[in-house]
């Protein structure tokens, strides 16, 4: 057997759900599977102990998690409203020179139609 082979069926080989003996000789003599063996059992001991513990919080930990989340809320709705206005300033900017060009493009015709032909 290859190492490759080995190393998909070691769960089945510790877990004790299919014993096979071609695996087990491999692994006997095999120093790069054993490690793999060993390895693969030391992550399952520390899965089961993380099975049996869990963590307490700290004492106001939700409460400040809860200010953090409301500052966070608070900040981006400020954001959104001054990009808001941002915007309604840049369109009434916008909006007021053209007009302002408009109106100089109506003044200069209306200036040159006012003046007499020479001739």
């Amino acid at each position: 057997m290859r190492c490759d082979e080995v190393a998909a069926l070691l769960p089945a080989l510790v877990d004790g759900d299919a014993r096979n003996l071609a695996v087990e000789r491999h692994v006997e003599s095999c120093i790069r599977c054993q490690a793999e063996l060993a390895r693969y059992r030391r992550l399952l001991r520390t899965l089961q102990q993380l099975r049996t513990r869990f963590l307490e919080p700290q004492p106001g930990y939700l409460a400040e998690t809860l200010v953090a989340l409301e500052e966070v809320a608070e900040r981006s709705v400020i954001r959104s409203a001054l990009s808001g206005k941002r915007l309604a300033f840049a369109g009434a900017g916008t909006a007021v020179a053209t007009a302002a060009a408009t109106a100089a493009v109506l003044i200069a015709r209306s200036r040159r139609r006012a003046l007499p032909l020479a001739g």
